[in-house]
Formats: C-alpha cells, sequence, structure tokens
C-alpha cells in the first residue's frame, strides 16, 4: 500500500476494528468523568426511567446487543411495516419520543455546497487547482502543517455564513420544536445546523466547527474566534499566531486527528435512549462515524434518505458483531428503511405523512427571507460605510487643496509685500 492510499484509507477491516475498539476503551476509561463534567441537557420527555439507563447501563446495553447479534437474535419490531409510511406511524404513535439524526454532506449539496465523493460535482473531484499530491491531502494535517495555502483558498470558497440551510436542515429544526429531537450528530462543518436553529446542546459537530479556531502549536493553543478567523480568510493572510507566530487552524477535524472529546461522551449517553434513528446524506464509510449505528438498541428502527444505500453490514465485521451494519433486503429485515431520494425530497415526503408539510415549508420560506434581510441588510451598511469613507476622502482631499490655495494666496501676497518695499 503506498503513502497515499494509506493516508485515506478510511474504511478497511483493521482500522474499522481499531477504532471501534477504541471508542469502546474511551467509554469505559472516561465514564466518571463523563457523568461528572458532562451533564446532560433537561429531558424533552417525562420518562424517568432514561436517567438510571443513561448513567449506568450503557455497557450492559452494548453487552446485550453484541450477544443478540452473536446470537442471531433480532430484537422486537416496532414499525408496522418497513416503509416511509411506517416510520411515520411510529412517530404519530406516541412511543416516539427520542429522536437521534445522523447526517452527512448530503443535506447541505441542495444549498450549494458539494459533498466529498460524487464523481464529478463532489469536492474531491474539483480540487485540481490546488496542485495537491492527492485530494484527500487538503484536510490531512501533516499537509496542512507545510502547505496551509490549499486549505485557506477553499476555506474562501466555502466559508459558513455564504450558504442558507436547506428544507433537511428545517426538518430537524421541526423536530427540535415538537420535542422529539433527541440530538443530532453531524459531519458537516458548514455550521448551516447552527444557521437553521439549532443549539449547540442539541447538536454533535463529530468533524468540528469553524466557530472557534486554535494555535496548532501543543505548547500555546491559544483560542481565536470566528470574526477573528473570518477576516484572516477573506484577507488572502495565512492565519497566524499573534502569540508565537504558528498557524492558526479553524476546529475541524482533519486526517489524522482525534474527533471531539463530546462525540464520544455524548454517545455513551444518547444511543441507549435513542427510539428512532434517522440517518440522512451520508456514505457512512468514515469510522468512528458510521459505527454510530450499531449503537442503538436492536430494537430501535433505523430509517436511511439518502441517494443510494448505505451502511449495510459488512461480512468480515459481521463475523465478530462489530459494524451494526443495515439490513434493508433480506428475509430477516425488521428495522431497517431506506427511502431513496434527495435528503429534501425525503424530508418532505416524511412531513407530508405526518401532517407537517406545511408547517415545514412555511418556516423554510419565513427563515430564508429572514437570512436574506439580513444580509442585504449588512451589504447596505457596508456600502454606506464604503461611500462614507469616499466622502470622507473627497472632504480631506478638498481640506488639502483648500490648504494649498491658501498658502498660495499667502505666498502671492508676501510677493507683492516684496514688490511695495522695492518700490
Amino acid at each position: 500500500m503506498n503513502r497515499r492510499d494509506s493516508a485515506i484509507e478510511e474504511v478497511d477491516v483493521s482500522n474499522t476494528l481499531i477504532n471501534y475498539t477504541g471508542l469502546e476503551n474511551l467509554e469505559a476509561s472516561n465514564r466518571e468523568e463523563v457523568e461528572e463534567n458532562t451533564p446532560e441537557p433537561e429531558e424533552q420527555s417525562d420518562d424517568s426511567s432514561d436517567d438510571g439507563e443513561a448513567s449506568g447501563d450503557t455497557e450492559m446495553d452494548f453487552l446485550r446487543n453484541l450477544f443478540s447479534k452473536t446470537l442471531g437474535i433480532s430484537g422486537e419490531k416496532v414499525l408496522d411495516e418497513l416503509t416511509l409510511e411506517g416510520v411515520a406511524s411510529y412517530i404519530q404513535s406516541g412511543k416516539c419520543k427520542n429522536i437521534i439524526c445522523m447526517v452527512g454532506a448530503g443535506i447541505s449539496t441542495s444549498a450549494g455546497i458539494p459533498d466529498f465523493r460524487s464523481p464529478d460535482t463532489g469536492l474531491y473531484a474539483n480540487l485540481q487547482k490546488y496542485n495537491l499530491p492527492y485530494p484527500e491531502a487538503i484536510f490531512q494535517i501533516d499537509y496542512f502543517k507545510k502547505h496551509p495555502e490549499p486549505f485557506f483558498a477553499l476555506a474562501r470558497e466555502l466559508y459558513p455564513g455564504q450558504f442558507k440551510p436547506t428544507v433537511c436542515h428545517y426538518f430537524i429544526k421541526l423536530l427540535k420544536d415538537k420535542g422529539l429531537l433527541k440530538r443530532c450528530y453531524s459531519q458537516n462543518i458548514d455550521t448551516l445546523e447552527r444557521v437553521a436553529g439549532l443549539e449547540g446542546e442539541d447538536l454533535i459537530e463529530a468533524h468540528g466547527t469553524f466557530y472557534t479556531s486554535h494555535c496548532v502549536s501543543f505548547m500555546c493553543r491559544k483560542e481565536y474566534d470566528l470574526d477573528w478567523m473570518k477576516e484572516k480568510i477573506f484577507s488572502d493572510d495565512i492565519p497566524k499566531c499573534d502569540k508565537c507566530s504558528n498557524l492558526v487552524k479553524p476546529d475541524i477535524v482533519f486526517f489524522g486527528e482525534n474527533l471531539p472529546k463530546r462525540f464520544f461522551t455524548s454517545m455513551a449517553m444518547d444511543f441507549p435512549r435513542c427510539d428512532l434513528l434517522i440517518i440522512m446524506g451520508t456514505s457512512l464509510q468514515v469510522q468512528p462515524f458510521a459505527a454510530l449505528v450499531g449503537r442503538v438498541s436492536n430494537s430501535c428502527p433505523r430509517l436511511l434518505i439518502n441517494l443510494e444505500k448505505a451502511g449495510g453490514a459488512d461480512p468480515l465485521l459481521g463475523i465478530i458483531s462489530i459494524g451494526g451494519g443495515m439490513d434493508f433486503d433480506s428475509a430477516k429485515a425488521y428495522r431497517d428503511v431506506a427511502h431513496i431520494s434527495t435528503c429534501d425530497d425525503g424530508c418532505l415526503a416524511l412531513a407530508e405523512l405526518l401532517g407537517w408539510k406545511a408547517e415545514l415549508e412555511e418556516m423554510v420560506k419565513r427563515e430564508h427571507e429572514k437570512i436574506n434581510s439580513k444580509a442585504e441588510e449588512e451589504q447596505t451598511n457596508q456600502s454606506s460605510g464604503a461611500a462614507g469613507k469616499a466622502e470622507s476622502g473627497k472632504a480631506e482631499s478638498g481640506k488639502a487643496e483648500s490648504g494649498m490655495a491658501e498658502s498660495g494666496m499667502a505666498e502671492s501676497g508676501k510677493a507683492e509685500s516684496g514688490k511695495a518695499e522695492v518700490e
């Protein structure tokens, strides 16, 4: 395997085993710290049984799931039918109170942001202008430290704030408003979930965020805010730490870096409680994010909304019951549903079945109008500021010319005075 292959391999069995095992080890070793330092947001339902489950039963839940898979024991069948209609009926039944959404780049493509792997339109297929040794190098930490220019050039093109959330983003917000959203786990760094109205406690940004940045030096690690980074990116400056002069990088996760600790601590508490997992716009190829589908109980329904099926069971990992692969088509299928469409169309279809479509469309229209209005206001302010500076410049120039004229008149007066003295 050459250097390129080893740097970008994401789904080979050994890496999957390491990531999955590491996930379990971190969960166990940090159990006390999780419980003491990562308080759970207030529950949206009144089911008090959740507290005990989160605090002490996560390892037992994992073992139950592990042995159930090993012995081929299926969980309880919850859905009336393995269709979008079956999922909608389950949500309406009142038994579904803790929905987790897992989302990837596919939920943002309709906003104009490319996904990563589409053959012609994906991000990796359009990086030739940066002269990279291989496309994924732009998100490889060692390459970034030596050659930061390509990443910051790309950041100018894809910077958060230049795009509007999609129907899918607002569907997740609607789940929150209705008290059904447990958490949204996102692979995206575009921050559109936040723009749509999700708050920090609603969101696990598995691959990091642009909201904060840090110096890359382990001896420094000075933090910088979004406005500071935005100014640097759009001024064509490579962001450098004003304390130690090392590079400053947005807090997004590059290949070769660890995922945020909160990803692991929240996962340990959230997934045992989940009673519906909705997966949208992701190929489920990147570990350890992809392994989350296997963290829910054996009876928890799982809905995939995507352009193609993803997350199928890996035969090699299935031998040792790791991976939690999804089963859409076999005779044993009992809880996994694949709705093949764009994420926006899938969310609209589900919203219609739930009787929420008009509410969702109104939310999208209202929020987009707010974003457009704010953008126009900022543009007007910028134009006014530029005009003000121009007028100020003219005024200063006028004063200078007036001063020169007055000086000229004074010199002329001196000359006339000199003539009078001579006469």
